[in-house]
């Protein structure tokens, strides 16, 4: 069984709740703040780990209040926090506002910022296992990240989110590519909508598709899943369920996919588990804290009598 390791960022997320987001210029009256562990990173880490993945995350940690308590929280969760470093920049921190389970974010990468291939590169990966980055830390250091896993001969997965541009030469480092229709549409230059027609997302996804076999997945919010891999696509339906918040699901949904597939489980099988794992961690608040475990998933899987 492989490991999973994931180069990404790590955050404390300060949640204030309303019943609706204010418009540009608005105050409007809050309910509660909140503050959860978070972070791209993390939160895949921990979803990985809670799924029974051996786990390790690379990172960055300020010397403040907020990174003693983000290390011990992942430890807690047996995510291994050897390779995450310590900084002097503060700790990366992302501002959130929650109403009717839909979110707004502003991070700030603090330390994460500061994840260098150094950083990166002093991951043991080996055939067999899982690498996993995002877009909250610096590119130079995913590359690194990748072009290590792609010697050892371990996977890669990247999720490009926050969305922003990025080169062919990341790209083509990358196995299993996780994106929604935000990020799609940005780097296949194609304006996309949330109702779009899952035909259309299909021929968005396809523009990204190279002469080496890689999976493009599109998570669809509510609607589940659409996966490209090599002449086939996957089509997994979305679970109904009632939503409480929604910012940490894209992660789990990740975090899960990586675990699976660190299992040898099939892309398939795999998007179904990941899939169902993301429908669980919407239904509790927080990010890092709302990642499902095995017995939780496996309870959402159970066919109705």
């Amino acid at each position: 069984m492989g490991r999973v390791f994931v180069a990404g960022s790590i955050n404390m997320d300060v949640v204030a709740t309303a019943e609706r987001h204010p418009q540009v210029g608005e105050t409007v009256a809050g309910s509660a703040v909140l503050y959860f562990p978070g972070g791209k990173g993390a939160n895949q880490a921990v979803a990985a780990a809670n799924l029974g993945a051996k786990t390790t995350l690379i990172g960055r940690l300020g010397n403040d209040a907020f990174g003693a308590e983000l290390r011990g929280f992942l430890q807690a969760q047996d995510v291994d926090v050897s390779l995450i470093a310590q900084t002097g920049q503060h700790t990366g921190t992302a501002i959130i506002t929650l109403a009717n389970a839909d979110n707004t974010i502003v991070v700030i990468p603090g330390a994460n910022g500061l994840v260098s291939p150094d950083d990166v590169t002093q991951a043991a990966l080996a055939e067999g296992d899982v690498a996993v980055s995002q877009f909250e830390i610096p590119l130079p250091a995913i590359k690194a990240f990748f072009r290590k896993a792609r010697v050892a001969g371990s996977l890669t997965i990247l999720n490009p989110a926050p969305a922003r541009a990025c080169d062919w030469e990341l790209l083509d480092l990358v196995d299993i590519l996780v994106l929604n229709e935000t990020e799609l549409g940005l780097l296949a230059n194609i304006k996309l909508r949330e109702d779009d027609e899952i035909a259309h997302i299909i021929d968005a996804a396809r523009t990204l598709e190279t002469d080496r076999a890689r999976v493009i997945c599109v998570t669809l919010g509510s609607r589940g899943v659409v996966a490209l891999a090599g002449g086939e696509h996957h089509v997994i339906a979305g679970r109904k369920v009632k939503a409480v918040d929604t910012t940490g699901a894209g992660d789990c949904f990740v975090g899960a996919l990586a675990a699976q597939l660190a299992s040898e489980a099939t892309l398939h099988d795999a998007l179904v588990y990941a899939n169902a794992a993301a429908s669980v961690c919407v239904q509790r608040m927080g990010a890092a804290p709302s990642m499902p475990t095995v017995m939780d998933v496996n309870e959402a899987l159970r066919p109705e009598l």
